[in-house]
């Protein structure tokens, strides 16, 4: 009798086992290997790039390239960027340019400064130009050290030895124009339809207007309009349009208007001042403010600001808008930030990454956190929206 109930079962087992099995889809067809895929050639405005600078191995910086919008395989593909380099992304061809250096034996030898020239569809390099001199400042990536004018025809590319110039380099015949000697002065934010303008040590700004063969055609230089000593400006402005926005130490939202061939001072106006029992509100992070499509400008605020804490990271993005002078909300971070980024979408994100690689995202008009893509990079100082 035991045998009998025991082949009994296992008769059973295995009918039930076989209509089990028949419910079961079928297996998946093998995937070729290898297998790329491409991306669009234009983004969508949903993606950003984030640099890593990776601290813990210079060399072997890079670019992720993420939609920020998604849930699931948000990591679209990533670009090097070595040793201190600059990442910009073209708005108007297929191409992500690469500011960056090598040595030939990796932290040593030999030094080669380039630029070098990523297709965006295959993300694979289309070439590279070389940059003479070992010239090219290298330190904590900000944006302005590397920037387009000319309808994106030139890269302009900051120099420090520690004297200061800028490259003009045209990016079709893939070759330096000129080096214009910026004594005292920092940086590139394009003005005009071809020329430039570099914030200086002594609190003035110079505007350089370029001829059609990259020569200087016209300079000026402004009065003082940056506080250095009590209340000087972050160096990455939010732009909006040709109007760079720029937040001070302190709190105060700095305009200039980069229209035309001379930059034009739009004047400083502040925003909230408000005292905290660890100090007061004030902006801090690396990359602290940005703007959305409407205009509207997006403050990484710290409240225990106090002197020498301007890069302590935040914990509240401020909402600004510029026409009015006014705040016009306030976006509690589910964890403290240490740069931010708004997409160019009709319906923005706020992107906040933090200091362990990871990327919190928020309706920008709502405040409202929507999901976190967990270590994305190493250290994330820099993003730059798609547009």
């Amino acid at each position: 009798m035991k045998v009998r109930r025991f082949l009994g079962a296992a008769a059973l087992a295995i009918v039930a086992g076989a209509a089990q099995a028949a419910s079961y889809p079928e297996p998946l067809a093998n995937e070729p290997i290898p297998n790329v895929v491409e991306l669009s050639a234009q983004y969508p405005a949903s993606w950003i790039y984030v640099q890593d600078l990776h601290f813990n191995s210079l060399p072997d910086g890079r670019a992720a390239i993420v939609d920020v919008a998604a849930d699931a395989r948000a990591f679209k593909g990533q670009v090097p960027v070595a040793q201190f380099g600059t990442l910009l992304p073209s708005t108007t061809r297929p191409d992500i340019y690469v500011a960056e250096t090598f040595f030939s034996r990796m932290t040593r030898g030999e030094r080669t400064d380039v630029i070098t020239i990523w297709d965006k569809a295959t993300l694979k390099t289309k070439g590279e130009i070389v940059l003479p001199g070992g010239k090219r400042g290298q330190f904590v990536t900000l944006r302005n050290s590397f920037q387009l004018t000319n309808g994106e025809k030139w890269a302009l590319l900051f120099n420090f030895t520690p004297a200061s110039s800028v490259s003009v380099i045209d990016i079709d015949a893939r070759k330096i124009l000129n080096e214009i000697d910026l004594p005292g002065c920092s940086l590139v934010y394009p003005t005009g339809p071809r020329g430039f303008t570099s914030l200086c040590a002594d609190g003035t700004m110079t505007s350089i207007e370029l001829d059609d063969a990259g020569k200087v055609a016209a300079s000026s230089t402004s009065k003082p309009i940056n506080d250095i000593d009590h209340d000087p400006m972050f160096m990455t402005p939010a732009m909006v349009g040709k109007t760079a926005w720029f937040v001070t130490f302190k709190g105060n939202i700095h305009g200039l208007d980069l229209a035309n061939a001379k930059a034009r001072d739009l004047g400083v106006f502040p925003m909230p001042k408000e005292k905290t029992a660890e100090g007061e509100w004030r902006p801090g992070g690396w990359q602290v403010i940005s703007a959305d499509a409407a205009g509207r400008l997006y403050v990484l605020m710290n409240p225990a600001g106090k002197e020498g804490s301007h890069k302590d990271g935040g914990s509240e993005v401020w909402v600004v808008d510029p026409a009015r002078k006014q705040r016009v909300a306030r976006i509690p971070l589910q964890n403290p930030a240490v740069s931010v980024e708004v997409t160019a979408q009709s319906a923005p994100l706020l992107v906040a990454s933090r200091s362990d690689g990871s990327l919190d995202v928020y309706d920008a008009a709502s405040g409202a956190f929507q999901r976190t893509l967990a270590q994305v990079v190493h250290d994330p100082m820099t993003m730059t929206a798609s547009r």
